[in-house]
């Protein structure tokens, strides 16, 4: 929702102005002072790899319907971000996963209803079977040199990376 989606201010509601604050246009509530800020939206991912191959799931709904991805979806408010590319991995792949270490944190929306951000995390399989459900109509493990057309720019950028220049192999901020 932006600023000038609102008529009305959602504490008291008097009619919002728009005005110039913080560096972006605002609605703004002329009796309680009441500023509407914008919240990013998080999603969160796994980079799952076995044998040489990483897991991606191929998207049932737009956008980038019938490209591959992460398995990845938003967070929900108050959910642990590695808690939530867990459970996403779950309900699009069927495999329960172990969050090993963060990977990336990518930033940059792709289209109006998408992520601000996408934070990666490794992770190992501890149980499951692999079968597609959710938002996804096929789950597949891929190598390298074979990864089928990918959806996302940070779903790219996390697989035709280089590998990481810390000395520990970690995410270096």
């Amino acid at each position: 929702m932006g600023s000038s989606d609102y008529k009305y201010c959602p504490r008291c509601a008097t009619p919002v102005t728009l005005e110039d604050r913080y560096g972006a246009v605002r609605a703004v509530c002329p009796n309680c002072k009441w500023i509407h800020f914008f919240d990013p939206k998080v999603a969160a991912a796994v980079l799952v790899e076995r044998d040489g191959r990483v897991l991606l799931v191929r998207r049932v709904g737009e956008p980038f319907r019938g490209l591959w991805t992460l398995p990845a979806g938003f967070i929900n408010s108050g959910e642990d971000p590695a808690e939530a590319a867990a459970r996403e991995c779950l309900e699009e792949t069927g495999l329960s996963v172990r969050v090993t270490r963060l990977f990336d944190v990518v930033a940059g929306r792709e289209h109006p209803n998408g992520a601000d951000f996408v934070i990666v995390y490794q992770a190992e399989v501890i149980s499951g079977e692999l079968k597609a459900d959710d938002d996804a109509d096929a789950a597949e493990w891929f190598a390298q040199e074979n990864l089928p057309p990918l959806a996302f720019q940070a779903t790219k950028k996390v697989l035709l990376r280089t590998p990481p220049a810390a000395e520990d192999g970690g995410l270096s901020i």
